[in-house]
């Protein structure tokens, strides 16, 4: 994959490091990390310059920390980096023994993150998003295939109290019907913000409908995420071939009657670099969104235990790649006036596993 011809004169060194970070981690170890789910990485969580950042913990990676900083061999590289602690609310069960950190867990140093339907009807490896490993985790035991809205509910309160998580991210396996697993989100919502009135809580899942859009936004929704991960057809059908039978107007019409609902940059969608697109074509479709009120969550591929794209071997991005989509995102949302952390809740909120935080998106 090459990148545009309209690159700058002069590289922004500390958007470059933090693409580099993102792809390549760091030797130190994070004591909060998310082994297995349905993605994008199995990253530990730390604050890179106070910020959330899901950075792979890598034995290998030319960046070391020392003192708080990360390094480059020998070279400062003047970017503080700080492991988020391990939250009090994990070392709690519910009455009937199932661990908290079953339940949900803690993204960054203050988002609360939970797979509510931790099983997908496109699990089948003909039909599995090659980046994907939702039932790995359920397989493993670091999960439960269910929560239940008054476990999530019962956590949420906890992490809220003990740890001062100031938003929630819902996501959940696309289940049978058409609601694809809305329904279980709205409960779980509603029950959450009845126990937690006023948590910013965003929403996953894959093209719902209408009446189904609405109702989670009724439910006390603040933010809804309708993913697609690529805008090219070719691409999704090599990389989600599942999913990617869900015609790309299902998500325009739902993308659209999300901004209706939610209103301008509260919708989101990941796109993921490293799957094959050009690049310039990527930034086009993320400006295309931008023009919609969709904020673009742009996240590099990163290829995770388990998967099929990591068993086939392929590869990350190239950082260069990285940097030059993630810049010219950023300055899209700039001009348009969104930024991820307006959106109150979420993965655009959150920042952690994207580097257009630090670009100024």
């Amino acid at each position: 994959m090459s990148v545009g011809t309209d690159r700058p004169a002069t590289v922004d060194v500390r958007i470059m490091t933090r693409a580099e970070l993102a792809l390549h981690g760091v030797r130190s170890p994070a004591p909060v990390r998310r082994p297995d789910g349905a993605g994008p990485s199995d990253d530990g969580h730390v604050l890179v310059d106070g910020a959330n950042a899901a950075l792979p913990t890598n034995p290998h990676s030319p960046y070391t920390v020392r003192d708080g900083t990360v390094w480059l061999g020998e070279q400062d590289t003047g970017i503080s980096l700080i492991p988020v602690r391990r939250p009090r609310f994990y070392d709690l069960t519910t009455a009937d023994g199932v661990s908290y950190e079953q339940i949900a867990r803690l993204h960054g140093a203050d988002v609360l993150a939970t797979t509510v339907v931790q099983t997908c009807i496109r699990y089948a490896e003909s039909e599995r998003c090659r980046f994907c490993t939702i039932e790995e985790s359920l397989r493993s035991g670091a999960t439960v295939a269910a929560k239940t809205p008054a476990q999530l509910a019962e956590v949420a309160e906890a992490a809220v109290r003990l740890d001062g998580v100031r938003q929630m991210v819902m996501t959940t396996g696309t289940t049978t019907g058409p609601d694809r697993g809305a329904r279980a989100l709205v409960r779980s919502v509603r029950a959450v913000l009845e126990a937690v009135p006023g948590l910013p809580i965003q929403v996953q899942c894959e093209p719902p409908g209408e009446t189904w859009i609405r109702a989670l936004r009724e439910a006390g929704a603040t933010a809804i995420g309708i993913h697609v991960e690529a805008l090219d057809q070719r691409i999704r059908r090599r990389w989600m071939p599942g999913k990617s039978t869900v015609a790309m107007a299902e998500y325009e019409a739902a993308w659209d009657e999300a901004v209706r609902v939610f209103g301008p940059n509260r919708v989101s969608t990941y796109l993921l670099v490293g799957l094959g697109e050009n690049p310039d074509e990527l930034v086009e479709g993320a400006g295309r969104l931008i023009d919609r009120g969709v904020y673009p969550f742009v996240v590099p591929f990163r290829p995770m235990a388990g998967t099929l794209a990591a068993r086939d071997g392929v590869g990350a991005p190239d950082a260069e790649v990285l940097r030059y989509v993630t810049e010219r995102v950023a300055a899209r949302l700039r001009a348009a006036g969104m930024r991820g952390a307006d959106q109150k809740a979420g993965c655009a909120a959150c920042g952690a596993c994207s580097v257009l935080s630090t670009a100024g998106g």
